[in-house]
């Protein structure tokens, strides 16, 4: 694992530049920079664990790993990930559901592989997906177009995060099924 900082292997074994990897004595959290877009439920959720104040600015072992778990999986656009000490990493909803949020950004659970622009592929059990067509990072949401930019009805929390857009306004869900 690249504890220092320069890449990580993510479950498939691929290589992800600039995420680095936090051991605690009860679960790993791992961080990628390059997917997070500061919806900042890690630090809203458990600060005693996320405070980017610190360096490192996340401490695995400042709170219950089942906690720390759960805070993870409120992050909307998998930046954050964990692995357990025994071994289990964090596992997928199922079925893999896709959410549009009332500002248009598709919040995606699941078992995941995202082709990129460049056609490069990324696994994640989470991602944010532009849904204006105007993002720079295509699939993903850089909050740079219609689909990113805060409105007033995104406020609510439905127990799975705030400032991500869920909970609130005018958003649909829909479950996809998984094909081989």
């Amino acid at each position: 694992m690249g504890t220092d900082g320069d890449e990580d292997e993510d479950e498939a074994g691929a290589l992800r530049r600039g995420a680095r990897t936090y051991e605690g004595a009860g679960i790993a959290v791992t961080f990628d920079p390059q997917v997070c877009r500061h919806a900042a439920e890690c630090v809203r959720g458990l600060p005693s664990v996320f405070d980017t104040a610190r360096r490192p600015w996340i401490s695995p072992d400042a709170a219950e790993p089942g906690l720390v778990a759960e805070v993870v999986r409120r992050c909307p656009t998998g930046a954050l990930t964990y692995r357990l000490a025994d071994g289990d990493p964090e596992a997928p909803e199922r079925p893999t559901t896709v959410r549009r949020t009332a500002d248009g950004r598709l919040l995606v659970r699941g078992e995941l592989r995202v082709a990129g622009a460049a056609g490069e592929v990324r696994e994640t059990v989470r991602a944010m997906l532009c849904g204006c067509g105007c993002s720079g990072e295509q699939p993903y949401c850089d909050r740079s177009g219609a689909c990113g930019r805060e409105t007033d009805d995104l406020g609510g929390n439905d127990g799975q995060g705030g400032s991500d857009g869920q909970g609130g306004g005018q958003e649909g869900t829909a479950t996809a099924s998984r094909q081989r």
